[in-house]
């Protein structure tokens, strides 16, 4: 476990603390997860990295009440997970999972509003689900059936769903994996401006499993490094993680930096790099 200067803040001041994983296990399949002890602030942006398999989308399922941890606890504002409401925690946290399937041939605009269904008077609905699209940009999306939409569009309705749940809360808990996956560079660098922004204007506490490295250390304030279901660092996203990355990787990485951000990238061995030079001679 790697803390970082974030790490010693959040031990001395607990007034925003709010999740808490206590040596919290998971035994499913094949798969061990932990025991792992955290701990989220509001307001902070985490990424969850590790290599395919490594179990991350299961710890993010752990936060999210999806699975029940064999062993430790999840507490959410200091109270164990497991005695939260299903309306009460709908209202808390949003959770956009990898998977969106829906079994029927939904309008846009009821999959969104399908976010807004634990509140029973609501009658901002109609306007919050129209600016979640557009916050999502797919606003054009409306009036179209989420079955006939591509995978990047599908996303996109997603998270204007998610967004449109944790709309008028404050301090609330995002858990996102892999929002972005199915965009271009262009949209998925737009995407994730928006999704940050949306978090900072309410406080919210952001968690997202991702692969791409270049948004984990550009956009998100802590990493959390699992790999073979253990968490392998907890650590400020600095270019000082490098070799903790490689480590988690299995693989040599080159970080460049700039006033643009930072970027993240593979190195090849020198014989790979030659053939291609010479492929499109």
């Amino acid at each position: 476990m790697v803390p970082g200067v974030a790490a010693q803040r959040r031990a001395a001041d607990g007034e925003r603390m709010m999740l808490v994983l206590r040596q919290v296990g998971l035994q499913l399949g094949r798969l061990r997860l932990g025991p792992v002890h955290l701990r989220l602030d509001a307001g902070e942006r985490v990424a969850i990295l590790g290599p395919s398999g490594a179990g991350k989308s299961t710890l993010l399922r752990l936060i999210a009440r999806e699975l029940p941890p064999t062993q430790g606890e999840v507490l959410l504002d200091r109270r164990p997970l497991a005695q939260w409401s299903a309306a009460d925690l709908a209202r808390r946290r949003a959770v956009l999972p990898q998977q969106h399937g829906v079994a029927f041939g939904l309008p846009v605009e009821l999959v969104v509003a399908l976010g807004r269904v634990a509140r029973q008077q609501d009658p901002a609905q109609e306007r919050i689900v129209q600016e979640a699209l557009v916050q999502a940009q797919a606003d054009h999306l409306r009036g179209r059936r989420f079955d006939t939409l591509s995978g990047g569009e599908q996303a996109r309705v997603q998270l204007a769903r998610v967004l449109a749940q944790a709309w008028d809360e404050r301090e609330g808990l995002l858990l996102v994996d892999e929002p972005l996956a199915a965009m271009d560079p262009g949209l998925t660098l737009s995407l994730m401006q928006a999704l940050r922004h949306f978090a900072e204007q309410r406080g919210h506490a952001l968690v997202a499993v991702l692969h791409d490295l270049n948004l984990a250390m550009n956009h998100f304030d802590r990493l959390w490094m699992v790999k073979d279901g253990q968490l392998m660092a907890d650590c400020d996203a600095l270019p000082s993680t490098l070799p903790l990355l490689e480590q988690l990787y299995g693989t040599r990485l080159r970080m460049l930096q700039d006033e643009w951000g930072i970027a993240v990238l593979p190195v090849m061995a020198q014989q790979t790099t030659r053939s291609r030079t010479e492929a499109c001679r």
